[in-house]
């Protein structure tokens, strides 16, 4: 698979990545050498980005997948692999670095983002953690950092941040999930602020093409849409070698014209560790299928769920998933 510059980094990625979120214990929850084999059955297919993060608890997949490859940073052909956290101080960063490094038994780590930046004052609280990463880069530990976020406005600030190196904004063309300020935002909003990133030289790879699934039936128009906007690569959760494939198959330009996916088995989820219990998914549900459990958080009875995909649109944090 052809590789590309990550905007004015040294790193070269493949135009679609692996989404390892997937697997974990908030989706799938494969067994470890399932995760790994599929991690691997990914990299031997030629994707060579593979985003994780602390709050992901998938590092041992991914150290178990490649644990007979040469993954120093001399390798051209080594799996390029981004983490991130959701910490705020100095010295959480810096042992969300360690901890990385350790679990995935690295000696240097290519890209580190502040997790999930959200409006102010949430960018201004987390300076701590941000020195950190400027300070691992400085001394060669990390090798490109930045940040992931559903916001339009982070997205937009980040483009004349100089010390940021890689943007990892939620695009996709319903606007699901994209969020400006504490408003809902459109996809044509966050478009234009990739467009700023780019023209900066930031490296840009974009997450929730398909809307956290809920766009999967429209599998080309999704993946062109975030495609022609220029971003470097497109990052995909994945949970079986078949999905992997048709991936491979788009990014390779042998996918079929007419190419449309069969989704009659997928169901409606409700991702419990990014759920805010705000009630919206459970008002527009037409057919009360999501009520609050013993936590106060949504969740989908599946005996009545019907598919329909109504409730994702109105979730302010994108926790509403299908697969």
């Amino acid at each position: 698979m052809k590789r590309v510059r990550l905007g004015n980094t040294n790193i070269e990625v493949t135009p679609v990545g692996l989404g390892v979120l997937t697997i974990g214990y908030t989706q799938l929850d494969l067994p470890l050498d399932e995760g790994a084999a599929l991690v691997r059955y990914a990299y031997d297919q030629g994707i060579r980005l593979f985003d994780t993060a602390q709050y992901y608890e998938t590092y041992p997949y991914i150290r178990e997948a490649f644990m007979d490859l040469d993954c120093s940073r001399d390798n051209p052909d080594r799996p390029i692999i981004a983490s991130k956290s959701l910490v705020l101080t100095y010295e959480e960063m810096e042992e969300a670095i360690q901890e990385a490094l350790r679990e995935l038994d690295l000696d240097y780590i290519d890209i580190f983002k502040l997790h999930e930046v959200r409006q102010d004052p949430d960018w201004e609280s987390r300076a701590g953690a941000w020195q950190c990463l400027v300070d691992y880069k400085a001394r060669g530990v990390i090798g490109a950092i930045g940040v992931s976020t559903h916001h339009i406005d982070v997205a937009e600030r980040m483009a004349s941040v100089p010390e940021c190196d890689i943007v990892f904004p939620l695009i996709n063309y319903a606007g699901l999930g994209i969020r400006k300020g504490a408003e809902p935002g459109t996809a044509e909003e966050m478009a234009e602020a990739i467009r700023h990133c780019l023209d900066a030289g930031k490296g840009v790879f974009a997450m929730k093409a398909f809307g956290g699934g809920n766009l999967s039936g429209h599998y080309r128009q999704a993946l062109d849409y975030v495609q022609s906007l220029g971003v470097h690569s497109i990052m995909v959760g994945m949970g079986n070698e078949e999905e992997i494939d048709r991936l491979v198959s788009y990014a390779e330009g042998t996918l079929p014209g007419d190419y449309v996916p069969d989704i009659s088995g997928k169901r409606i989820h409700i991702d419990q560790g990014d759920c805010e219990g705000c009630g919206n998914c459970i008002d527009r549900c037409p057919n009360k299928a999501i009520f609050r459990n013993e936590n106060g958080l949504a969740q989908v009875d599946g005996d009545v769920c019907l598919t329909c995909g109504y409730c994702a649109p109105v979730c302010p944090v994108r926790a509403i998933i299908m697969w």
